[in-house]
């Protein structure tokens, strides 16, 4: 698929807190539901979701972005400082990068992919965080230069221990 003509990125703000929790939902659900539970997806609330994504919005060290159409939000992408205690000083972290199902394979998460690596300086260091076993995330992060850099981490998720593979592009 060709991504549409009419999709617009630009800085998220408060206003597009809910459309990007349902975005984020949507996509979660679609994405992970042969990792995460039926029960623990269907859960997922978007007025706590709203929230967090209100506060990163609002947040001075953090960067959302929302890719639309004419619908409104169907991706967005935050970035900021990295959170791991091993990053060197002026490590970026992708927090997340995620789309409506229906904007899968459109292109769109390539154009916002593309609008934050264009943004960064000269040899600044991105990291990012993948669900082991999530095969579209890590090709799609390697398509864009990434690569796994040796480090793991096991979150809970969902009520199970879940591993995530720490990729980077130097």
């Amino acid at each position: 698929m060709m991504a549409p003509e009419n999709v617009t990125i630009r800085p998220a703000t408060t206003t597009d807190a809910e459309a990007i929790a349902r975005v984020d939902i949507a996509s979660w659900r679609g994405a992970y539901s042969e990792i995460l539970s039926d029960a623990y997806l269907a859960s997922l609330d978007v007025d706590e979701r709203a929230g967090q994504w209100t506060a990163a919005v609002n947040a001075r060290d953090t960067t959302v972005l929302v890719a639309e159409d004419e619908t409104g939000p169907i991706g967005f992408t935050s970035v900021g400082p990295s959170r791991d205690e091993d990053a060197d000083p002026g490590t970026l972290e992708i927090y997340a990068i995620y789309l409506h199902p229906r904007a899968w394979g459109t292109g769109v998460a390539r154009d916002l992919m593309r609008t934050v690596l264009d943004g960064l300086a000269p040899g600044t260091s991105v990291t990012l965080w993948i669900l082991e076993g999530n095969e579209r995330a890590q090709h799609f992060y390697r398509r864009h230069g990434f690569q796994p850099d040796g480090t793991e981490r096991i979150d809970e998720i969902g009520g199970r221990p879940l591993t995530q593979v720490r990729f980077r592009k130097s």
